[in-house]
């Protein structure tokens, strides 16, 4: 038995099959299958019930599966523990961050931040709310940047940063000309592109317009898209006008493509969130990353 076998048995029971444990180990569905039949056979005992419909855990199975979760938690307190003796920062940090957070936050802060720490290696997955949480369960991720609070009994939620949406228009919009202060009330007249129902940037929209008295479903929505990319690609082209993180159209708005508006009665403010598992110590590295977000400044 070894630590690596381990951790691909808790991996398969977590996940219900082989092959979501492989494609969330990295590795091929035989490797891990090979790895699980090593593991039974130093038992002596199956550990999994296999069928054509659904794989369950033994009653051996289901004693191993805590001491399993154990040993993966003791080998990151231990590495957290021992990091402490290093003159140096260490080690790979394997963070998850969501579509915002991943592709328009962090780049700009990595390269100062790798400058800083050398030694320290970052390996950051974009991916949604919900694989974030899968994969931090599963020891894939040491932690995840997500930009709505959400709740989960094993995990803790912790604010590192702020951000604001702000009105997003096209460049020669009525609005883009007004010089006087612009209210939610001139906003809504027009016709909006919006990201898709869940995401975290429509849900601050919604919530604020909700605490003004305002019914979202009554916003003139012209347009649906899956992306801030897509959307931002909609506004310049005079499909209509959004809400968007200022962090998302930096480089629009430099080249004048759409303008950045404030509304002087209604404020889109909100919180990025790290979250982790709560029985397990983050490892130093990840701990001074965090820090470091919590040090900059929008």
């Amino acid at each position: 038995m070894n630590f690596h076998q381990l951790h691909i048995f808790y991996t398969v029971a977590e996940r219900g099959s082989f092959s979501s444990a492989a494609q969330s180990l990295h590795m091929s569905q035989p490797a891990v299958t090979m790895q699980v039949q090593a593991l039974e056979e130093y038992f002596g005992t199956k550990l999994l019930i296999r069928s054509t419909k659904r794989m369950e855990l033994s009653e051996a199975g289901r004693t191993l599966l805590p001491f399993a979760r154990r040993s993966l938690e003791l080998s990151r307190e231990t590495d957290a523990a021992m990091a402490a003796f290093s003159n140096m920062l260490l080690g790979r940090l394997q963070l998850g961050a969501s579509l915002t957070i991943g592709e328009y936050v962090l780049p700009r802060l990595l390269g100062p931040f790798g400058r800083e720490y050398p030694d320290i290696s970052i390996m950051l997955k974009v991916i949604n709310t919900t694989q974030i949480l899968e994969e931090i369960a599963s020891y894939q991720l040491n932690f995840g940047l997500i930009e709505a609070p959400v709740e989960h009994p094993d995990m803790v939620l912790d604010a590192v940063m702020e951000d604001e949406l702000k009105l997003i228009v096209p460049a020669g919009h009525p609005l883009a000309e007004r010089t006087d202060p612009i209210v939610l009330e001139d906003v809504l007249t027009y016709p909006f592109v919006l990201r898709e129902k869940g995401s975290g940037t429509r849900q601050v929209m919604e919530d604020v317009l909700l605490q003004r008295g305002v019914d979202p479903a009554s916003i003139q929505t012209v347009m649906e898209l899956g992306s801030t990319g897509a959307v931002k690609s909609a506004v310049e082209e005079g499909l209509g006008i959004t809400m968007l993180s200022t962090s998302t159209v930096k480089h629009e708005t430099a080249l004048g493509l759409v303008k950045m508006i404030d509304i002087a009665d209604a404020s889109f403010k909100r919180n990025f969130y790290s979250i982790q598992l709560r029985s397990a110590r983050l490892p130093m590295s990840a701990s001074t990353f965090l820090s470091y977000l919590r040090e900059q400044k929008k």
